[in-house]
Order: structure tokens, then sequence, then C-alpha cells
């Protein structure tokens, strides 16, 4: 069988399933463009765990999310008062349809951190204010992530037109109080981050700001109160008040401080102009034009490293870029096959997605990787396998019966299912030593 036809079947296979659980930040809309699932977004990188609360209210969690101390490589640039929506999901990839559970009710805020690099920032620490906040709404009788659901997942905010221009971390937050009358209390948040890049000739920021983890301790009532039995004084959300900007009412200039150093453009996070596809943080740019064997070989092995690179980043919200470059390499590896050496064939889909594009990084993102299984799929010329141990080393990637992947380009080890890999996921549990080699 085709070695990149077992290559799909191996990354699909793989790839965890995603977990309906709660709720999880997927899609930065820009004035109500959507700049890409995944796209300059902080989030989880387990699809199976995606959408689970943070219960720890004082681990790094609380800055944006699970793994969200490390930053992704795209940036998204922002205008001046720009309208930023952030869209939430029960299903990561939106497999399915709907925001979050219907029982999982309480507040939503927005909040903002201005860094250095919006790539390279922890996120956590002192340095955030809130923007944004909804409670409960007592002439409606919901909470604000009912509102939530009625928006089809959106949370939406003006930034203030006073904000000093520069990188910042954009982080909404959910907290859902169904279980905060437990014993013990269990108020569970939700959030994640947006990496932007505000352009604006405004200089102001404002200096009423918290630290992240740190603003809200599991003590605060706001954090312990019963959506069930609720008491008679009004609801109160955890953190400062929302900073208005100058513009709402003077005594929030006072609140705020002339900024004297402004980044004056983007220079980070930015999509190489070169870049044809995209699936979240990752692009694709399209191999070098050749007219000979060795060069369609040589392209169709960089499209597949490509490829490896595309799926191994890829995040819970999906890889239908990565399938789709995928495709594209198919292309060029089935003109190789058939003589066909005048190329790179027209890309069939290409979904770059909204957003600033640049010359500020090069296209070594879309490197080789020696670890991963599609650059094995990259299929150089057909050569006649060797045996080893008197079975037959595996050329298309599946193992048993008399194949071997000891000594295989696709890994030495065969997993449970009869493929051969290097992974945990082919070395691990389960791994057939008799046709390879398992740790």
């Amino acid at each position: 069988m085709n070695p990149l036809l077992f290559s799909l079947v191996l990354v699909a296979m793989l790839r965890p399933q995603i977990v309906a659980a709660h709720t999880v930040f997927t899609t930065l809309y820009v004035n109500d463009v959507s700049q890409g699932d995944g796209t300059c977004v902080r989030m989880p990188t387990s699809p199976d765990t995606a959408t689970f609360p943070i219960n720890d209210l004082q681990s790094d969690a609380m800055a944006c999310g699970f793994n969200g101390t490390v930053g992704v490589d795209r940036v998204c640039p922002v205008s001046q008062s720009s309208k930023l929506s952030f869209l939430f999901r029960e299903y990561a990839d939106g497999s399915q349809p709907g925001a979050i559970d219907s029982s999982h009710k309480g507040p939503c805020s927005v909040w903002m951190k201005r860094v250095g690099s919006a790539v390279n920032d922890t996120a956590t620490g002192s340095g955030w204010f809130k923007i944004y906040e909804d409670t409960y709404d007592t002439s409606t009788k919901q909470w604000c992530t009912e509102k939530l659901m009625q928006a089809n997942g959106l949370l939406s905010v003006d930034v203030p037109s006073d904000l000093a221009g520069g990188y910042y971390l954009a982080r909404p937050e959910l907290l859902s109080l169904h279980e905060a009358d437990k014993s013990p209390p269990n108020p569970q948040f939700y959030a994640g981050c947006a990496q932007i890049y505000l352009d604006s000739s405004a200089t102001s920021l404002p200096t009423d700001t918290v630290s992240i983890p740190g603003y809200v301790k599991i003590t605060d009532k706001s954090v312990l109160y019963n959506i069930y039995d609720p008491p008679s004084t009004p609801y109160v959300a955890p953190g400062p008040s929302p900073y208005e900007g100058n513009s709402t009412a003077t005594t929030n200039i006072s609140k705020s401080v002339k900024f004297s150093v402004a980044q004056k453009s983007q220079t980070e996070g930015l999509l190489p102009s070169d870049a044809v596809i995209t699936n979240g943080n990752w692009w694709g740019v399209e191999v070098a034009a050749y007219s000979t064997e060795d060069g369609c070989w040589a392209a169709s092995t960089n499209c597949f490293d490509q490829t490896t690179v595309c799926y191994n980043t890829a995040q819970p919200t999906g890889d239908t870029g990565c399938r789709d470059w995928e495709a594209h390499c198919t292309d060029i590896q089935n003109a190789c096959k058939s003589g066909n050496f005048n190329g790179p064939p027209a890309l069939a889909k290409s979904n770059v997605q909204a957003g600033t594009q640049g010359t500020a990084q090069s296209a070594s993102q879309a490197a080789t990787s020696s670890t991963a299984i599609h650059s094995s799929a990259a299929a150089t010329k057909t050569t006649t396998p060797s045996s080893a141990g008197g079975a037959t080393i595996s050329e298309d990637g599946s193992c048993g019966d008399g194949q071997t992947c000891q000594g295989s380009t696709f890994g030495n080890c065969c997993s449970a299912a009869g493929y051969c890999g290097s992974s945990s996921d082919y070395c691990g549990t389960g791994c057939q030593s008799s046709f390879g080699t398992c740790q």
C-alpha cells in the first residue's frame, strides 16, 4: 500500500479524539473577522483535556490556561479601538455545536496585559487589567455564560481607545459557579489568551493592575457564591473594576500613566509573505520550482517535511490545513512517480487566514523534522526491501505477518495496531517486540 495512505491513517489514529467536557477559547475575531481557529491563541495542547476547567486558583494556568505560559508563533494585528470577539466552544474542533453546558453559570470578563513580546512573555505575574465584565443581569435573570450561549459562544468587547500601542495578551475568562456551593467548593475557571499587536497612537496604560495568578483566592466571596440560593447582596466579580479609558470619565485619567516607550510597528508574529496555507499558527511555503527527477523528489521530501511540522504542532482546534497541504504533497509525489518532473502543481486549497503578512520571520518554521512520521512518507525512490532476522523490513509502514519495523524508515517500533514508528505511541504500551524494538 502507498506509504502516504498509511501516514494518513496513522495520523488519524494517533491524534486523540476531541472530548467534550466544558469549554475552551479557540478563535479570535477582530472587527468580526475570524483570524483562524487557534491562530494567535494560547490554548491547551492536549485535545482530550483542552476543555477542562482550571480548579487551582494559584496555578500558572490561571493566566492563559493550561500550557499558556508558552507563546505561539503568530501575533494578530489589531487597530486602535477595535472590537475583539473571543469564541468559546464545548468541542475545541467545532465538530459538535455548543459553547458551554447550560448548567455552567457565572460571570465573564476580558483582561489585557501589555508585554514586551507577545510570543515570549510567560503571561504570569503583574500587569493585568480588566477591560470588561458581565455578571448577573437582574432584568433578564441571566448569568453572562447564559448570554454567551445565546451569542453562539462569542464574547465581545471594544479595546479602550486610549491604550498605548504595542504588544498585548488579551485574556477572556469564564467562571462557572455551579459547584461553588459544594464542600469543598469547586469554582471552575476557563481562560485563554490571544497574542495581539495594538496599532495605536494613544499613550496611556492603566495603573490599577493585578497579578495573575493571585488576584482571586478560594476564600473570596466571588468564587463561593451560591447560585441556587443566592444571598440578598448583588454578586461582585473577582478582581478590579474594568478600565474604561479616558473618554468615559475624567477620574479614569488619573488611573492611567503615559507610556514613554511605544512599539511603533509589529515585528514579531508576522505571517511570511510567501506563506500559501495555514493551520492555526503553522504556515506552509510552496516548494521550489523543479524540472528534473532529483528536483521533483527533493520537492516531495520538502513538502512532506512541512506536513510533519504541521501535524506535530496542530492544536485541539484541528488539522484541516495540514490535510489540505498533505494532499498537495501527494500530487507532487504522484507526479514524480509518473515521470512528470515539471512542477510544482497548483495548490488545490489555500486557506491563509486573515492577518498581517511580512518578512520579519523567515520560512524556517517549515523546516524539516527528523522525528516525525510524515518525513518518511515523503517517498524516496522505490528500493527493494531487505530482511532482518528472517522478516522483511517494512516499506509501507505496517508490521506483523512477516514484516518487521527493525531498520524501517518509519521507525523501529511496531505498535499494537500494527504500524511502525518511533514515538511512545508505537514503542510504549502494546508494542509488539516480535516485529521491532520496544521501550
